[in-house]
């Protein structure tokens, strides 16, 4: 459904607008891989709330800040709904003997500081330098610059990732990079973006472009690609501070020298 789906007249309309993403993480549906749907709820504007008007493209043109609640189902082991109305997270696990959806993971929280990451290593060629800065650091261990050592994670399902870091903390990557300038970014701001984005800075933790605050970005279109960056605050601010520093102050961190992990 790639356009907004208008009520039937015989019905009445309420005051909110929803975007979802119906099957996140579909490409790993033949392996028995968890995957989800994602949505996220907006109030309508006022002139369609009093008008009764079909909305148009542009209602749904509002930032990740203007949400009002946001969510995602996942289908793994068990089937599990994590909401956020705007005051924390809760998790909840479908029963199958009573068929509801009960309170198992109240107040959701993420740890501020983490020592997983999870982005996809095949598309190292084409990161900005301030991702490759960050990865190379985080595989460097204890030895290299963060004096640590970081597990690295990738399902290639968004909301399998999200829920592990929403469970132990972490940060996801899926960076703006080169590898198709016509997309500035794999993941939808509208219905990927911005949900996830809201449950995770509900949940303590921060959502970026790599360089702003998610919540901040004004959508442009429906289907709006954008780098995505969420998870363990104090790792996700990191990595908006290398894409603030200049050019050089990263390339002149000795692991982007001859014997680099991620050298071009």
């Amino acid at each position: 459904m790639d356009l907004p789906y208008q009520i039937p007249a015989q019905y009445p309309r309420g005051n909110y607008l929803i975007v979802f993403d119906p099957l996140d993480g579909s490409s790993n549906i033949d392996v028995n891989v968890s995957v989800g749907s994602i949505f996220s709820i907006l109030r309508a504007p006022q002139d369609v709330i009093d008008t009764g008007r079909d909305v148009v493209d542009a209602d749904f043109f509002q930032p990740g800040s203007k949400q009002v609640a946001a969510g995602y189902a996942l289908y793994g082991p068990t089937t599990m709904m994590v909401l956020t109305v705007g005051d924390g997270v809760n998790g909840f696990t479908l029963d199958p003997n009573l068929g509801e959806f009960m309170l198992t993971h109240p107040k959701m929280h993420i740890p501020e500081d983490t020592h997983e990451f999870a982005i996809n290593a095949s598309n190292a060629r084409f990161w900005e330098a301030p991702v490759k800065r960050y990865v190379d650091e985080c595989l460097a261990g204890k030895p290299g610059p963060r004096a640590k050592d970081f597990n690295m994670r990738w399902i290639a399902s968004m909301v399998a990732e999200a829920h592990r870091i929403l469970m132990r903390g972490g940060v996801f990557m899926y960076p703006r990079d080169t590898k198709d300038p016509s997309k500035p970014g794999r993941l939808r701001l509208l219905y990927e973006a911005n949900p996830v984005g809201m449950i995770m800075e509900q949940a303590g933790g921060r959502a970026s472009t790599g360089e702003v605050p998610m919540m901040s970005v004004q959508p442009t279109s429906l289907h709006q690609r954008i780098g995505f960056v969420f998870g363990s605050k104090n790792e996700v601010e990191r990595i908006e501070r290398y894409h603030r520093e200049p050019a050089d102050v990263a390339l002149d961190n000795p692991l982007f020298h001859e014997r680099s992990l991620f050298r071009d």
